[in-house]
């Protein structure tokens, strides 16, 4: 019998994240997240949003909240009416953001409400305040949980003494949607050509390494490269419209000597149809980390420019090397996209091998939660063993 119909309890939940930025990256972590809880127990989910908005169109939850817009003490009672409060996941926790996304975790805790981290992202923590204003929250949650071991050492970094499971993004557990009849000729993605996906990022709080100069001349050559090569064609997918990839696209695409090959994705989908055109390339060249895991569920073989752990974590998973961006010039990327095109097959196999390991511990994450949830009051945590 399903546990939904043992229980008879509808759980209140509230989760809160970089939900509401139109970040597609973010919004398949949300989708993902609410679908496995679903999935395992009858659920009134409530989530903390930046854009009650967006959120509540793009998402199927009975309740939504302009997180950004309440003080603590208006977000209070909608913290205390729960029976599990989660923060996740996503790179949250990072010098200029870790305090506002930790504050209502703060509040949980202080109102006796089960918390955790889902499967986040850490880091740069260098600010000492923050840092430990981070370890003092979350040694107080029920569980702690990210998505990289790099993550995991950076809460240790910070002297966070606690058990920390590193599972793995939900994004891995997205799929497919359908897109509406003739999206893919309106794209200009329906010619006989090969078609090359790439991705861009900007700089900022989350980033703050990226010289956008520098990759904007590494991302054009290597366009040029892949127009003369291969004769393919390179569509630009933007994954944050918010936050400057249309303009760094476009930005790279000015420097090409074969703009008239590449052009920037027009329309506006959901992070399942992202998904779903990501299986029209042969190939992905790109920076933001969800672009990438795309390419992964798709089988589709990439090269990352790593400007962070969490994309250097993504190729440790799948075994593909690649340094630092700030390692990297136009010609070493270059020599790494052809070598990586005539490896493209067993990339692929290597991307089938790993791919259903990372999924399973991607399921980790939701059955913390479905522990914390069943478990009598008065039990201590339960654990999961690495």
């Amino acid at each position: 019998m399903d546990s939904k119909e043992v229980s008879g309890t509808t759980y209140k939940v509230g989760i809160s994240g970089s939900f509401g930025g139109l970040n597609l990256g973010d919004e398949a972590i949300l989708q993902c997240m609410t679908e496995q809880l679903r999935n395992s127990v009858p659920a009134e989910i409530t989530v903390f949003s930046r854009n009650a908005e967006d959120t509540q169109r793009r998402h199927c939850v009975e309740r939504v909240i302009n997180v950004r817009d309440r003080t603590r003490t208006e977000v209070q009672p909608e913290i205390e009416r729960l029976d599990l409060f989660i923060l996740g996941g996503g790179g949250i926790l990072f010098n200029a953001d870790a305090r506002t996304y930790l504050r209502e975790m703060e509040i949980a805790c202080q109102a006796g409400v089960p918390c955790m981290l889902y499967a986040a992202g850490v880091g740069p923590l260098a600010d000492t305040n923050t840092q430990s204003y981070t370890r003092d929250v979350l040694k107080k949650a029920s569980a702690v949980t990210v998505r990289e071991r790099g993550a995991k050492k950076a809460l240790e970094d910070i002297g966070l003494d606690r058990h920390i499971t590193v599972t793995a993004d939900p994004a891995f557990l997205l799929k497919p949607e359908a897109f509406p009849e003739g999206t893919l000729e309106r794209e200009l993605m329906h010619d006989s050509r090969r078609l090359v996906g790439m991705s861009v990022r900007e700089p900022g709080a989350a980033a703050p390494d990226i010289d956008e100069d520098f990759y904007h001349d590494l991302l054009a050559n290597a366009a040029d490269f892949i127009i003369d090569r291969y004769n393919a064609d390179v569509v630009f997918i933007p994954m944050e419209r918010s936050m400057l990839d249309m303009q760094h696209s476009h930005a790279v695409i000015s420097q090409m000597l074969h703009a008239q090959r590449a052009w920037v994705l027009k329309g506006l989908y959901t992070s399942a149809q992202i998904l779903s055109l990501m299986g029209s390339l042969d190939f992905a060249v790109g920076m933001r980390l969800h672009f990438l895991i795309f390419a992964a569920l798709q089988g589709v073989p990439f090269v990352a420019l790593p400007y962070s752990g969490k994309v250097i974590g993504l190729l440790d998973d799948f075994g593909i090397e690649m340094p630092p961006i700030k390692l990297v010039d136009a010609g070493r990327l270059i020599a790494y996209i052809d070598r990586s095109w005539d490896r493209r097959t067993t990339i692929k196999s290597k991307i089938r091998q790993v791919l259903p390991g990372v999924q399973e511990r991607a399921l980790e994450t939701n059955r913390v939660v479905v522990n914390l949830l069943k478990r009598p009051k008065g039990l201590p945590t339960p654990v999961i063993k690495q």
